[in-house]
């Protein structure tokens, strides 16, 4: 596994082995046997904003973006379910949106943060929401893979 764990912002460096762990986690749930590579980076709201704007064409900061470079791969499933190491691509969150959705949701700074890891992880494996029943695959994952919430 490689992850490269980028954070500007002091006080977050210990988010690159809880990642680390839930990555392993993730693939494990999954039944995945490939070395992952991807990239990490906590970012603010402004600069989120610029890229959702400029890459999602929605002018407003949102959570967590991810670039799967697997998206447009003719053998995807083939490269996830082999055990050759796979790029999979870019996970951007917004520090500023965690930390007002853990107040929002009245939970730990750092459940949010491994939620919005968790989340960007499966877009990256090719899991999304655009419709109700891949929302429904999506967030029961989700649930499955992230520890359970604490008091």
């Amino acid at each position: 596994m490689e992850l490269d764990f980028v954070s500007n912002v002091s006080g977050y460096d210990e988010y690159e082995d809880i990642y680390l762990s839930l990555l392993e986690k993730t693939l494990k749930h999954l039944h995945l046997k490939f070395d992952a590579i991807l990239s990490v980076t906590f970012v603010d709201d402004e600069f989120i904003h610029q890229m959702n704007r400029d890459y999602r064409h929605v002018d407003r900061p949102t959570d967590v973006i991810s670039f799967a470079f697997l998206d447009d791969e003719p053998d995807r499933e083939k490269l996830l379910k082999g055990s050759a190491p796979v790029c999979l691509g870019d996970i951007y969150i917004s520090i500023d949106r965690a930390i007002a959705q853990a107040k929002e949701y009245n939970h730990p700074l750092k459940r949010e943060l491994s939620f919005l890891f968790v989340h960007g992880l499966l877009h990256l494996l090719g899991y999304d929401h655009m419709n109700k029943e891949d929302e429904a695959v999506m967030f029961k994952l989700q649930d499955e893979i992230l520890p359970p919430k604490e008091n």
